[in-house]
């Protein structure tokens, strides 16, 4: 993190100076405190860049054992965050998504499957469907992942980042009308991140193909999205992805 210190204060010359790679920029005279505070706001920076690149990695070193996703990472990122930034602008959820919210669930929903680190490769690497017995454990992934950011979250109980990848980790696979695992959680009951990444999550497995299945079109992913609201998928989240549609083709 580079703080370029100019006696140069026009507009120009401090646009040349960021461009060259300066992060910041303090004229000359300065006032020591100034200095100070920009100085504390870079390492702060410096710290969050850190912590989301390892989360991240973190997320990516799951994903790794199965070769055949993609970048689906990457892409649920974006739909949870487009879908959340949608939601953002409803009266039902007026001071509830905020900047905070968009932030993180951007950074945390590539944890949803972390858990899967867990399950042997005989079940996750099966080319084909899983057994009723494997599927069995296949589902565990979910306490797997929970349990192991929960320490975290006891550590630090007022980071709601820590939370939220928990939350997302353990629920992502609940389903609205209670159908889902691991707790058969109902309607609002079920954390509002894991509800929006449950979205994410299955439209773009719908229009991936793997080992085991053709990709979906669009179109049809998205029919399958619809009739799945208010038995798989909170009805007011389908309809917001729906609202969507255009973002959620670019990506």
């Amino acid at each position: 993190y580079t703080i370029m210190l100019t006696s140069r204060s026009s507009s120009e010359e401090i646009v040349e100076g960021m461009t060259a790679g300066a992060d910041d920029f303090v004229t000359k005279p300065f006032n020591s405190a100034e200095m100070s505070m920009r100085i504390t706001a870079g390492a702060r920076m410096l710290s969050m860049e850190t912590r989301d690149m390892l989360i991240f990695t973190l997320a990516k070193l799951a994903e790794s054992r199965d070769p055949d996703t993609g970048q689906h990472l990457e892409r649920v990122q974006r739909y949870s965050r487009a879908l959340a930034a949608q939601l953002a602008i409803k009266s039902k959820y007026e001071g509830i998504i905020d900047s905070r919210f968009l932030r993180n669930i951007f950074l945390t929903s590539p944890l949803h499957d972390i858990g899967k680190v867990g399950i042997p490769d005989s079940i996750l690497l099966k080319p084909g469907r899983l057994t009723p017995e494997e599927f069995e454990v296949m589902k565990t992934h979910t306490v797997v992942g929970a349990e192991t950011l929960q320490p975290a979250v006891e550590q630090h109980p007022d980071v709601s980042y820590l939370r939220m990848a928990r939350d997302i980790a353990l629920s992502h696979h609940e389903k609205f009308d209670g159908s889902g695992y691991p707790h058969g959680l109902v309607g609002d009951d079920i954390p509002l991140a894991a509800r929006i990444v449950a979205v994410a999550d299955v439209y773009d497995a719908l229009t991936t193909s793997r080992v085991y299945k053709d990709a979906f079109s669009h179109g049809k992913s998205m029919e399958i999205i619809v009739e799945s609201a208010g038995s798989h998928f909170d009805p007011f989240l389908v309809q917001s992805f729906i609202e969507i549609e255009p973002q959620v083709i670019e990506t």
